[in-house]
């Protein structure tokens, strides 16, 4: 069968270990039909001609709910950066990518929403995701203290507005002034609500995300907040408490440096992988060597992959600031090093998040129907290929002898 210029087959049949909602299929086969697959299962059923069988797990395209960039290139910049960046990742398996913004001016966050909204328009992600500028300045992180406001629904709506549709969510902390009335604005235009960076105690933290409704997410669970005490319960409790109830979605950033991989299998005992949300919080440096780059406004360092605010004036070290894996690097980890089960880590790579933006009737896993978006990973989740709506994005296109995987 010849392939078209667009690397797209109007049959594609893939065989290996398949990770489905129900299961993993020691020997299953993905058919892919133009930009939609059309039969998952394992290959004693299907009745016709098979390729031979391979060592290569496919697994759903990977959705990135929060991500801030990657090669070198953050999705605030003006110009071709933010093509770059979700390339970069799209090319690792995260073909489903929620462009994040940190914390800026109004004017600078007005130009942003509408430079990214071209890219949503295109296809090139499937929506905005802003962090900030309604944050607890005690648990700002690496956001800039100056670009915080108190809670102001006529911005927020002004915002949301420039944007024409594309913001998807949106990180508040519940303890800034009017965070109920914010909570009402983005109900009125269909952005999830996502608490985050906050100080709140458990109680108003568990008051908001019951007044706040469901869909109801965490941003960052333990990062930028205070730790779990057992005399001070603090928003962490109360997040878990209310993932455990199948209430809201915690995302977890498991590259072992944001969360401790014993911490990440903690949590995926205690509320299970349908309300957990892998994430990357990737930056500009993700993919890059070390050095320095920048998050919004704020000068960033990265030293033995781990990114921090540059030293200040003192040389005092600053507050993690980003991350620089892709998902998955964060899904391997979660696997090969928490020793989470693949079935219930891939469901919080792709999904968790894809039902929580309401996605999920065209991706976030391998059925019939959705878009064919297939990433082919080996034996130890390394990529080998990755698929996006039937079309090869990544990977080298080797002889049909060297590509046993597919026919």
């Amino acid at each position: 069968m010849t392939a078209p210029h667009d690397a797209r087959r109007a049959e594609q049949r893939l065989r290996g270990r398949v990770v489905t909602p129900e299961g993993v299929l020691p020997d299953g086969l993905v058919v892919l039909h133009d930009d939609r697959i059309s039969w998952v299962g394992p290959v004693e059923d299907w009745r016709h001609e098979v390729p031979p069988p391979s060592g290569m797990t496919l697994l759903p395209g990977l959705v990135d709910v929060h991500c801030h960039g990657g090669a070198g290139h953050g999705f605030g910049e003006e110009g071709d950066g933010p093509l770059a960046a979700v390339r970069y990742h799209r090319d690792s398996g995260s073909t489903t990518v929620l462009a994040s913004l940190v914390s800026a001016p109004v004017e600078v966050l007005l130009r942003q929403v509408e430079a990214l909204a071209e890219l949503v328009s295109a296809g090139e992600l499937a929506g905005i995701h802003l962090e900030g500028p309604f944050l607890s300045p005690a648990f700002r992180g690496a956001h800039d203290a100056a670009a915080l406001l108190p809670g102001d629904p006529d911005v927020l709506e002004a915002v949301l507005l420039r944007a024409g549709g594309a913001v998807r969510s949106m990180t508040l902390a519940p303890e800034v002034p009017r965070s109920d009335e914010l909570v009402a604005v983005l109900r009125r235009y269909g952005v999830l609500p996502c608490l985050g960076h906050t100080g709140a105690d458990a109680g108003p933290a568990s008051r908001w995300m019951q007044s706040a409704g469901t869909p109801v997410a965490v941003t960052h669970l333990f990062n930028g907040m205070p730790s779990w005490h057992h005399r001070a319960a603090g928003p962490v409790a109360a997040c878990l408490a209310a993932a455990a109830r199948g209430t809201a979605v915690v995302e977890l950033i498991a590259d072992g440096v944001h969360v401790d991989d014993e911490t990440v299998a903690a949590v995926f005992d205690l509320v299970g992988p349908r309300q957990i949300a892998l994430v990357t919080d990737a930056t500009a440096a993700a993919g890059m060597p070390d050095g320095s780059y920048r998050l919004g406004s704020r000068n960033v360092s990265v030293a033995a992959g781990v990114a921090r605010l540059a030293p200040d004036g003192n040389g005092k070290t600053g507050p993690i600031a980003g991350g620089t894996f892709r998902l998955l690097d964060v899904l391997r980890r979660t696997v090969l090093s928490a020793g989470v089960d693949l079935l219930a880590a891939v469901t919080s790579a792709s999904t968790t998040p894809a039902t929580l933006l309401g996605l999920d009737r065209e991706v976030g896993a391998l059925e019939s129907g959705r878009r064919a978006d297939v990433l082919v990973v080996d034996g130890q989740l390394h990529p080998v290929a990755v698929l996006r709506g039937g079309c090869r994005v990544a990977g080298p296109d080797p002889a049909p002898e060297e590509d046993a995987w597919r026919s």
